[in-house]
């Protein structure tokens, strides 16, 4: 069997198992939307500012929020201007890294869940403590504004 029949093989028993397990459909989604948050950020030009979301707090109230730039600092960092997105949003590299490595967690527990049959629900609680970390992490300096913000 070749390489690409083994992978073609994997992706059917996936996707056939897919059907019948929350944990696999859940992932699907999470990896979906992950790919069209960076998707979006290679279609839309940081130089022509061509986004289609705008920021709704600074239309309202004229001021910036904490997330305000996130995606000019995506499409800058998708593009390899790395010092550029820092510029729009300080914030960006960490968020954007959650993004990529919450992409790879889903694989990886994807996979790990199909192969590993008996210990499927200690990779579940691997995979949810590993998130709230990873969100904690990358969150952090907003919710820290969002709370000085109040006071």
């Amino acid at each position: 069997m070749t390489p690409s029949e083994k992978a073609s093989d994997f992706f059917h028993f996936y996707f056939k198992r897919l059907k019948s397990e929350p944990y696999l459909k859940i992932n699907f989604v999470f990896a979906g939307v992950i790919l069209i948050v960076i998707a979006y950020s290679g279609i839309f030009s940081p130089d022509k500012n061509n986004y289609p979301v705008v920021c709704i707090h600074e239309k309202v109230t004229g001021f910036p929020c904490f997330s305000c730039g996130l995606s000019h600092s995506f499409s800058l960092i998708v593009r390899g201007r790395i010092s550029e997105a820092f510029q729009w949003n300080i914030y960006g590299m960490r968020v954007f890294l959650f993004f990529v490595l919450q992409l790879v967690m889903r694989i990886f527990f994807s996979v790990s869940f199909l192969k590993n049959g008996n210990s499927r629900n200690w990779l579940i609680r691997y995979d949810i403590a590993g998130t709230i970390i990873l969100f904690a992490i990358a969150f952090y300096p907003f919710f820290r504004q969002l709370v000085l913000s109040l006071f």
